[in-house]
């Protein structure tokens, strides 16, 4: 990428809130200072609208104000330009942060530990919308939540599976017809994409309950995704990405597309742009709804959608 877009400023002296606003929203949207007065961003970033914003109201406020666009032609400079906006400081001072709050997991409490590990993921989140150039620095980043979630999750298991070490082999789908599935209560994104998946594409007269521990399932129901069901984490992947090899659905990339946000959402690793939207989509699901049933309800629709629209991306 060699070309930018450039706000070359002067900003009015006596108009102190105006300069702090600037800044601050220069500064939120990732802008490299090229020299006093000069912020320049890639050009098409998602930043390009702020610099316009900024542009007019400096001039109203009577500065001088004015978007250009600029092509770096030599390669040393471009080479100069792009390290304007090296983000590694700030992944490193992020995976401190991380490394703090591993150490004091067992005394947080899960409360204060799932509050401190959201707040981490949101830096990480708002840090990576304005790394316009990732290196390896923002994949160790991501290691490191995914670590952090894993030592919450060893630290408060309630119930949420550990990992089984066995080789996927496809089954017999037709011995999974008008069964009755159980999963752990207070379901979330891979308990629900799972039962979308196992109603919509394995056992379309699935019926379900939803129990307190293991132990409560019921004799003849399938489990999934506790210890010792039958369906459940192995190794990587989550239950949602078990299910797709077992079933022989993981060569369908809309399938497979969904599979990396729950991923994602669930144990970590590498990023998802539609994660975050799938995120929100299904927490108000949860707000909306008053039992799991309906929670499922909601998140059938959404995964529906979510299905649908990957796999128009794929024909087109």
């Amino acid at each position: 990428m060699s070309r930018f877009d450039a706000l070359v400023l002067s900003l009015p002296v006596r108009h102190s809130t105006v300069r702090m606003r600037v800044w601050r929203a220069l500064k939120e949207t990732g802008c490299g200072v090229l020299r006093d007065g000069v912020y320049v961003l890639p050009a098409g970033s998602a930043g390009d609208a702020v610099l316009a914003k900024m542009e007019s109201q400096i001039v109203a406020a009577g500065g001088f104000a004015m978007t250009v666009e600029l092509e770096i032609k030599s390669a040393e400079h471009l080479e100069q330009v792009r390290k304007l906006f090296d983000r590694s400081a700030d992944y490193g001072a992020l995976v401190r942060k991380v490394g703090v709050a591993m150490n004091s997991m067992p005394r947080l409490g899960p409360r204060k530990a799932q509050t401190t590990i959201q707040r981490l993921q949101r830096s990480f989140d708002r840090l990576t919308q304005i790394d316009f150039f990732p290196d390896g620095a923002k994949m160790q980043a991501a290691e490191a939540i995914s670590a952090l979630k894993r030592s919450f999750q060893e630290a408060y298991p309630r119930g949420e599976p550990h990992p089984a070490s066995k080789r996927l082999q496809q089954v017999n789908r037709k011995r999974y017809q008008r069964r009755l599935w159980a999963t752990r209560k207070d379901l979330w994104v891979d308990r629900l994409a799972s039962a979308w998946l196992i109603k919509r594409f394995i056992d379309g007269d699935a019926r379900f309950v939803w129990i307190d521990r293991p132990r409560d399932r019921p004799k003849k129901a399938i489990g999934f995704d506790f210890d010792g069901a039958e369906f459940t984490h192995v190794d990587n992947r989550v239950t949602f990405e078990v299910l797709l090899a077992s079933f022989g659905l993981d060569n369908d990339p809309a399938l497979g597309a969904i599979g990396a946000a729950v991923h994602f959402l669930d144990i970590g690793g590498i990023p998802v742009a539609d994660a975050k939207g799938l995120e929100t989509l299904m927490r108000g699901a949860k707000d909306k709804a008053r039992t799991d049933d309906a929670v499922l309800a909601e998140a059938r629709r959404i995964l529906d959608m979510f299905y649908s629209a990957y796999a128009r991306r794929q024909t087109r």
